[in-house]
């Protein structure tokens, strides 16, 4: 009887040993963390679609038509795209120009012409003029050389006048570069006729910028003087470019820059933001104009 005892109470502090155990090793095992932590919690930054584009004006130069019967055709193309100009340099010249030199040329033979026969009529009518004061002529005759001295004095007038429109066209047969800047976009090859586009598209400034859309409801997150990376959407250039927000457009319009996704909101509501890009970056993309990007404004 006294075994049993024994045996039972040996039995029972062995399970207390045990529960002991699992209670201290419950005890040293770490407290459950919050299921939101600081990466759950962390805003997203802002993205969007947008565009390379200098930061000055972009001119679209035309062909001529003042003048002309219909557009004339580019009968040379001396710049490529993407290649710097300067100003006053020939950019492309005009299948009219040939034309307009022979115009000229016939044009300063008459004036030469007038020019000789007008100093003989001169002379005729103050010799007519003398004869008239000395009897030996009719005053009738004197006045019939006055008359035709007059009527060359108009023709050489007349001449003279073509030759100014002919000049003037003539300087319009040839595209000069009104402008320090950058080829953007040929829009007529040689042999064709200029559109409403104009020959060519050039930036008056060879600063490059980003323009980018973002949605209405994201722009109450982004500032002035934000930085922003930009990636290419479709490998244009590798690796990111920086910058940092330049102006936010006050004025809310519908999307202009359209992604290659097909799903794509193209009725959305957007504002425009100017992105500056860093001295680095902008070099790597100066003849990239109408690239698309992809922008995230970055969070402090």
């Amino acid at each position: 009887m006294n075994r049993s005892r024994l045996v039972l109470a040996l039995s029972g502090f062995a399970v207390v040993l045990a529960l002991g155990s699992v209670a201290l090793f419950r005890s040293s095992e770490p407290e459950p963390q919050p299921v939101e932590s600081e990466a759950v919690r962390r805003i997203e930054p802002v993205a969007a679609l947008g565009q390379l584009e200098p930061a000055g004006e972009i001119l679209e130069l035309a062909a001529p038509t003042a003048g002309q019967p219909g557009t004339p055709r580019v009968s040379k193309l001396l710049v490529s795209e993407g290649e710097r100009v300067a100003t006053g340099q020939l950019l492309a010249q005009f299948d009219n120009r040939d034309a307009l030199l022979a115009d000229v040329e016939r044009v300063q033979v008459q004036i030469k012409t007038l020019d000789a026969q007008i100093k003989l009529q001169a002379l005729e009518v103050q010799r007519y003029s003398k004869a008239a004061e000395w009897g030996a002529a009719a005053r009738v005759l004197v006045e019939e050389k006055q008359d035709e001295l007059i009527r060359m004095q108009g023709q050489r007038d007349q001449a003279a006048a073509d030759l100014r429109g002919l000049l003037a066209d003539l300087s319009n047969s040839q595209l000069l570069s009104p402008i320090d800047g950058l080829v953007l976009e040929v829009h007529a090859r040689v042999g064709e006729r200029p559109g409403s586009d104009g020959v060519m598209s050039v930036g008056a400034s060879q600063t490059m910028q980003a323009l980018v859309e973002v949605y209405e409801s994201d722009v109450a997150r982004v500032r002035m003087g934000q930085p922003v990376l930009l990636m290419s959407e479709n490998g244009g250039f590798d690796g990111e470019l920086t910058g940092r927000v330049l102006t936010i457009s006050p004025q809310v319009q519908q999307r202009g820059v359209l992604s290659t996704d097909p799903t794509g909101d193209v009725d959305a509501r957007v504002i425009e933001v100017s992105v500056a890009l860093d001295p680095d970056s902008e070099q790597r993309v100066t003849r990239l104009a109408g690239l698309k990007v992809i922008a995230r404004f970055q969070e402090p």
